[in-house]
């Protein structure tokens, strides 16, 4: 099944991209008009971040996130083909404070959000950084998918670690220099305990991971910001957020990555992930010993 797979999609991949645009403008056309993908979630969403819009300027964003995503799609299958030269016209990161930074020896912590297209930010990481690029992810259930997406996403020298196994894979392959790659607004699987704060005012929990490992190794965390300039082309911008995290208390990382994250979606709302529901579970008192904002908790 995985070389059907791979040999259809590398020779869909093989097509020009203005038809491989075109192949995404009639997806648009079919998820959000006809099949109807998740567009209740996604205008909740829209609603809890942007309460004070008006239900044209939702819509707009809306529309505008479906194409962003059927593109981010295609993009990726165009992945598996795509040239150095090509794809280096498409996607622009300036790395040299980062690899400044590897140069004396410390280890990076990128914290990023769930913005397109992140599999061309995944290849500029693995590509442009001088020490080996680690990449934290979400294995996926169908293996031949599974099987197809690890090697696309290892295909420049990335290192995987499937987020299920991070506890007992990252410290073989973290002895040795590294720049962490994390989506790290991932809904956590116990919100029982992990950190809490407010995201677009509302109560949301963060995993604890990325905070945690920073401040323990106490390496250097960036932010990075993946930015849509045009259809096809991408600036990734990365943003050190401190070049000492060990000095920093628990959950204070976590609420300035916060902070970044909402000023970027806020100027790009179209180009968030919009059916990944950040607001899946319900703040409960018993969660209060895991409050972290500056604002206080719902209750008190």
């Amino acid at each position: 099944m995985y070389y059907f797979i791979y040999g259809l999609l590398y020779l869909i991949s093989l097509l020009p991209l203005f038809i491989l645009y075109r192949i995404s403008d009639l997806a648009f056309l079919l998820i959000y008009y006809v099949f109807d993908y998740r567009r209740e979630m996604v205008m909740n969403n829209i609603s809890n971040a942007f309460p004070d819009a008006t239900e044209k300027e939702k819509k707009r964003i809306a529309k505008k996130f479906y194409r962003n995503l059927t593109d981010t799609f295609i993009e990726t299958i165009k992945l598996l083909s795509m040239s150095e030269k090509q794809f280096s016209k498409r996607a622009t990161m300036d790395l040299t404070e980062c690899n400044a930074l590897a140069a004396q020896g410390k280890n990076l912590v990128f914290c990023t959000g769930h913005q397109m297209n992140w599999e061309f930010g995944n290849r500029l990481m693995a590509e442009n950084m001088n020490i080996p690029w680690v990449g934290v992810y979400m294995k996926i259930k169908n293996e031949a998918i599974e099987r197809l997406f690890y090697n696309l996403r290892t295909k420049q020298g990335a290192k995987l670690i499937a987020a299920q196994e991070f506890r007992s894979k990252s410290h073989n392959i973290l002895k040795t220099p590294y720049a962490l790659g994390l989506v790290a607004d991932q809904n956590p699987g116990a919100p029982n305990s992990s950190y809490w704060l407010n995201f677009f005012g509302k109560p949301v929990p963060f995993i604890i991971g990325p905070d945690r490992w920073a401040v323990r190794n106490n390496t250097v965390v960036v932010f990075a910001e993946l930015i849509n300039l045009k259809r096809g082309y991408y600036r990734f911008e990365p943003t050190v957020i401190t070049e000492n995290a060990g000095s920093y208390k628990p959950g204070e990382l976590t609420l300035l990555y916060r902070d970044y994250l909402e000023d970027s979606i806020r100027r790009h709302p179209d180009n968030y992930l919009w059916s990944h529901n950040r607001w899946k579970w319900t703040f409960d008192p018993a969660y209060k010993k895991w409050w972290i904002d500056r604002d206080p908790p719902p209750g008190d």
